[in-house]
């Protein structure tokens, strides 16, 4: 069978190997797509540090069951499934309180071991989530992305009361949005490119601000009459970001880190003292895909139009050309595999 494999930092080809076994506890999965995550780059580009080579990397991935390891209940052959690519231990702390998402022994298909981009993979029954029938796979390959949103409204209590600031206008950023929204969240989304930001309009921003030409502050101010937003949402991981979230939080705000950024940021611990201030991280999710499936089945949520273009898996380079390349031009990309 073929696959996309990092061999070394730099270094990403279409290689031929074995098609997987299947194991007690597992399912062999035929795929059909994976959408390319920022952390496909970073591992194709030697920046994550969890990572080991060669590494066959993807981890948003949609698939058909095609065989059922021994002692697993609730799937059979021909069952659509995505995958939950957190894989915990079980027994640590984090996971006996509900948080396998930063799991003692925490490892990511795609990137602790080999993930989805390949013809065939094998994963944990438990990681698999069934996809109802009328959900088109551009959906269904979608949920995720959006379990990363899901994730941020839990570990932040969104609701109605909130206005949200969310730096950053790509996949996360917009999915966020489109889950805080659907609370009644007002959202300010900020970039610095005017196609995103137009994006971000169509699907639902109360505000938009191009960070370049606009200053957020002022922007702020002016939609909160003087308090400040209440959640804010670093989904872009550029410099000073935080340091700016703290001073246009309001009082009780929730600010939300992502990005696994190099170096020190500099918060000013009267401002968060004086306005009680949170500062939360998020990484990966909590078993939240069913949750997110549901918001798809039922409507609530159209992840669709963040799905921008489409690859077969042999085109894998040109794809990333594309990401790196032209990036205003490119929202999600999905390979497909069948």
């Amino acid at each position: 069978m073929w696959a996309v494999r990092v061999e070394k930092p730099g270094d990403l080809a279409v290689v031929e190997v074995e098609k997987p076994a299947v194991a007690p506890g597992q399912l062999l999965l035929q795929v059909q797509r994976v959408g390319i995550c920022g952390s496909d780059l970073h591992i194709y580009h030697g920046l994550n540090p969890f990572a080991r080579y060669p590494r066959v990397i993807g981890h948003e991935v949609l698939a058909t069951v095609a065989e059922v390891g021994a002692g697993v209940a609730g799937f059979v052959p021909g069952d659509r499934v995505a995958l939950d690519p957190v894989v915990s231990c079980g027994r640590c702390h984090a996971c006996r309180v509900g948080r396998p998402n930063v799991c003692r022994s925490l490892q990511v298909i795609g990137v602790h071991r080999d993930g989805g981009m390949s013809e065939f993979c094998v994963a944990p029954a438990a990681n698999a989530i069934k996809i109802p029938d009328h959900l088109s796979d551009r959906a269904a390959a979608m949920a995720e992305p959006y379990s990363i949103a899901a994730n941020i409204m839990l570990r932040s209590d969104a609701d109605a009361n909130d206005v949200a600031l969310i730096y950053g206008a790509g996949v996360i950023g917009l999915a966020t949005m489109q889950a805080v929204t659907m609370k009644g969240v007002r959202c300010i989304v900020v970039d610095i490119d005017d196609a995103r930001l137009e994006r971000a309009k169509a699907l639902g921003a109360a505000r938009i601000v191009n960070s370049r030409r606009e200053s957020v502050e002022a922007t702020v101010e002016a939609e909160t009459d003087g308090f400040g937003v209440t959640l804010v949402v670093d989904a872009a991981g550029a410099p000073g970001i935080i340091e700016q979230a703290v001073q246009v939080a309001g009082p009780t705000g929730r600010i939300m880190v992502l990005n696994f950024q190099p170096g020190a940021t500099a918060i000013p611990q009267s401002e968060m003292v004086k306005k009680e201030l949170s500062l939360l991280g998020s990484r990966l999710n909590r078993r939240l895909i069913p949750q997110v499936v549901e918001w798809f089945a039922s409507g609530a949520i159209d992840p669709e139009p963040l799905v921008s273009h489409e690859f077969d898996f042999r085109q894998v380079k040109k794809a990333l050309q594309l990401i790196e390349e032209q990036p205003e031009a490119v929202c999600k990309v999905h390979l497909t595999f069948a």
